[in-house]
């Protein structure tokens, strides 16, 4: 299927004209334990009322509601409405997620109430950990699921700003066709096709290929995505998951800013010019696929068991003319001015990086065992479980080379001959192995409280090599994970809890401008205490609130009196407190909302550069909001509004905290309209982001010890019409 430049003006009169019939209500569910899968959630809800991350994980068999943890769900309708391409798009509803090194045609990663998320094991894939070093396809997803704050019990060795799971549409008889376009031209095709083809056994595979025209000049990009789901109903006991997902995809990643001199902003950015263009420079290939196989059995009505194994496999071919630093520039010949920022004048140095064949591969099995049982007048629901888990990472000796210098300003930038070295042979960087042991107890005491204890035993076998494959570090570490929480329910819509954990999580590697370059720190040792409230508004609209503290080591280059004037260390304590508040689902008959706002102080404490504390740590906007409406026009049926608007505060962008970005407002703003054609379902989604094209700068994060600022995205429409076969 091909889809031309489509005239917006012209699909909005048709949607305002057409007629179609109102959504109907989504009702409760009710606690069970889970028996096959979990099922949160139907294509037209905001709500959400289970997840995985609480079925055969740490937080015992219960739903949201019951779960002492803040979880959010971004459901099937919100994607759909949405129409999100990126990690960095899907997640602006949530304001407890920021964005944290997020470029333009590159894989994306996010940060969780101030904690950037490993790439290696923050994502999951129904569950079973992911590589996340590629461009997440979003059409054969059912939900995504965001654990927010310490996963310790859940994860084993993982940041402690949380988790992000993404759930795999099951098997339906379904048979859609999408296609759309956006105010730049790019064209974009879907399939969603699911049967039983017996009772027992049914298959639903997504499909979908998109040419993108991007908003960044020279950065136009193509994917094509394929998934199958399989489900078999083996027996009244027992079910087969299946499901596997491959993408490729290309497009030439854009290079972010840096501080003038490190102590300015940029004061004329472009969010379209590509900084640092090449004509030589090949777009980053990303070839990722993701595989997942649970096998269910109920031993009885109170006794179930899960055998999982994971699957996750990326290779990405990386070339970038990437902008970083003025270490060649004349303008920072003086020394004056830190070569990894670029210069006070907006000069900059160019540099060919290629980097083909870098493979990252996870691989999981998880067994777990859950049941309910009592001892005299108290229940139980326990959940019991083993993983071993294994990542590795093989790349090639890559080239990167100095091959000259631009400005900020250059409306064309100078061409340069490439570096006429190539990369060498592929040779194994990183071997890692963690393997655990969890136990939790969901006590019932009485019908008003229950009392969680559980913890997760460790053991961390990691070795790295050189770029000749020559062992280069071994880290071994044992560690017991111990989480508990207790619950109060005086009523049945109102739930209260308060929370302790520990978690675990890789030290980073020294950046290569400070004394110890490519050293690895020690692995982090981190802790959390949480109270929360859930209530249930009604039966259609839930309503969280969450008070956190979050205390790890602060990682962080100390100036000193080094050669380099800096050593990487972990020093003090970073800390963060704050607040959130989330509603979800429907208000009134007519109206559906998703709300989020999250206040956070980030500080660094005791970490003996006194200049370096007393303030917001980088990246960590202390107020962030988020809200998101539909609302179906009550005398035009079928025609629904759609709006949104986002909010941060002032961000922190170098480490003393001496500058920050400007605080930004950013309204969204979309139509959708539903109708029939001869018996067949139509829906068309107009979606316009960004709607006054309000410049902005989104991002402040870091990358290997870099920081970087990247501009928010400029207005974009995007339209979709999705017909159901």
């Amino acid at each position: 299927m091909t889809l031309s430049r489509t005239p917006l003006a012209l699909a909005l009169l048709f949607i305002t004209t057409a007629h179609a019939a109102d959504e109907a209500s989504t009702p409760q569910q009710a606690r069970t334990l889970p028996t096959v899968d979990v099922h949160a959630t139907t294509a037209n809800s905001y709500r959400a009322t289970d997840s995985q991350l609480d079925t055969f994980g740490s937080f015992g068999s219960a739903p949201l509601h019951d779960t002492p943890a803040a979880i959010t769900v971004i459901t099937r309708a919100q994607i759909d409405d949405r129409q999100p391409r990126t990690l960095s798009e899907l997640v602006r509803g949530d304001a407890a997620i920021n964005d944290n090194y997020a470029p333009a045609g590159y894989y994306q990663d996010v940060s969780i109430r101030g904690f950037p998320l490993d790439l290696a094991t923050g994502f999951r894939f129904n569950g079973m950990i992911m590589s996340a070093e590629q461009l997440l396809a979003l059409e054969g997803k059912e939900r995504v699921e965001v654990l927010k704050g310490l996963g310790g019990l859940e994860a084993g060795v993982v940041e402690p700003g949380g988790l992000v799971n993404y759930v795999s549409k099951r098997t339906a008889d379904v048979h859609t066709v999408t296609v759309g376009t956006d105010s730049h031209g790019s064209s974009y095709e879907a399939l969603d096709l699911g049967a039983w083809f017996t009772p027992t056994f049914g298959v639903r595979v997504n499909a979908a290929n998109e040419k993108t025209h991007s908003y960044v000049e020279h950065a136009d990009g193509r994917r094509s995505f394929v998934s199958v789901a399989a489900d078999w109903k083996i027996s009244d006991k027992a079910t087969l998951l299946l499901d596997t997902d491959y993408q490729t995809s290309g497009q030439r990643s854009a290079s972010g800013y840096q501080l003038l001199g490190g102590t300015d902003i940029p004061q004329h950015p472009s969010r379209t010019r590509l900084l640092g263009y090449q004509p030589w420079q090949r777009p980053v290939g990303i070839h990722a696929s993701n595989s997942s196989l649970r096998f269910n059995y109920r031993f009885s009505d109170n006794w179930n068991a899960q055998l999982s194994a994971g699957h996750s496999h990326t290779v990405i071919d990386d070339n970038v003319a990437f902008a970083y630093g003025c270490f060649y520039a004349a303008s920072c010949a003086s020394g004056a001015t830190p070569g990894y920022f670029f210069a006070p004048n907006g000069d900059y140095d160019v540099y060919d990086f290629r980097s083909p064949d870098d493979t990252r591969q996870n691989d999981e099995l998880r067994g777990v065992v859950t049941g309910s049982f009592a001892t005299g007048s108290v229940d139980h629901e326990l959940n019991l479980g083993a993983t071993s888990f294994r990542r590795t990472v093989d790349q090639r000796p890559y080239v990167y080379d100095y091959v000259g210098t631009a400005n900020i300003d250059d409306r064309v930038v100078p061409v340069f001959d490439p570096s006429p070295n190539q990369p060498g042979p592929s040779v194994r960087r990183l071997t890692s192995w963690q393997r655990t042991l969890f136990a939790i107890d969901r006590v019932h005491l009485g019908e008003a409280w229950q009392v969680l204890a559980g913890a997760r035993y460790v053991r961390l076998d990691e070795r790295s090599y050189d770029d000749a494959g020559a062992p280069d570090r071994h880290t071994r570490m044992d560690k017991t994970l111990p989480q508990a929480a207790v619950l109060w329910q005086p009523s049945e819509p109102l739930t209260t809890y308060v929370s302790y954990g520990e978690g675990l999580s890789l030290g980073r590697e020294a950046p290569y401008w400070t004394s110890n370059g490519g050293t690895t720190l020690a692995p982090l040792h981190s802790r959390q205490v949480e109270a929360g409230v859930k209530y249930a508004v009604n039966d259609a609209l839930d309503l969280q609130a969450a008070l956190y503290r979050i205390r790890q080591s602060y990682q962080f280059a100390r100036p000193d009196d080094t050669p380099e004037a800096f050593t990487f260390v972990q020093q003090g304590q970073e800390v963060h407190t704050g607040i959130e508040l989330n509603l979800a689902g429907r208000v009134t008959d007519n109206l559906r909302l998703t709300a989020s706002a999250n206040v956070i102080r980030a500080r660094a404490e005791d970490t003996g550069a006194p200049s370096y504390e007393d303030h917001q740590v980088v990246n960590v906007p202390r107020w962030r909001t988020a809200l998101y409406a539909d609302y179906s026009l009550p005398f035009a049926p079928g025609l629904a509004v759609l709006g949104g608007w986002r909010y941060a505060s002032a961000n922190v962008a170098t480490p003393d905290g001496s500058l920050r970005v400007p605080a930004y407002h950013v309204f969204d703003a979309g139509l959708r309209y539903a109708t029939h054609v001869d018996g067949h379902a139509l829906t068309f989604r107009l979606n316009v982001d960004n709607v006054f094209n309000h410049f902005y700068w989104r991002d402040t994060g870091s990358s290997g010890g870099d920081s970087y600022l990247f501009p928010g995205m400029p207005r974009l429409a995007r339209l979709s019409m999705t017909y159901e076969l």
